[in-house]
């Protein structure tokens, strides 16, 4: 079994399941990587709580205020040797979504058209019954 000394890392990140009226997820296209759709939000900054940091991402990704309603889950991805922090957010207001230069396209989708990783885990918040979820990817 591998263990992980003092000076080693894993990354933290959090994330924010934003809904329309229609019940459809917000996604956003990244510019970067394997530029591929994902739920707004992205890694804690040193000091950053998980709330704090999604606050800041979701402002600087979307041009918008966030109110954060719960934790749903935190989910390990192996591939990227990070834990991922799901909550339940909505924006604050009706203003318009301004993308900052990470991501390309703004949309919604309904739950079936998540990828599978996607589709559990804002399953997980939707359906959110007071038990924060994990899961390993």
């Amino acid at each position: 079994m591998e263990s992980m000394g003092f000076e080693d890392s894993y990354r933290l990140s959090a994330h924010a399941v934003i809904t329309n009226d229609s019940g459809e997820v917000l996604q956003l296209m990244a510019t970067y990587a394997n530029r591929s759709w994902g739920l707004p939000g992205g890694a804690l900054d040193p000091g950053e709580t998980i709330h704090e940091a999604l606050r800041r991402e979701c402002h600087e990704e979307l041009g918008r205020e966030v109110r954060i309603e719960y934790l749903s889950g935190v989910y390990y991805h192996k591939i990227y040797n990070s834990h991922a922090f799901i909550f339940r957010a909505h924006f604050t207001d009706r203003r318009h979504i301004t993308l900052s230069s990470e991501h390309s396209e703004v949309a919604y989708f309904p739950l079936e058209r998540l990828s599978e990783v996607q589709r559990q885990r804002v399953r997980d918040c939707l359906e959110f019954d007071g038990v924060v979820r994990s899961a390993k990817f």
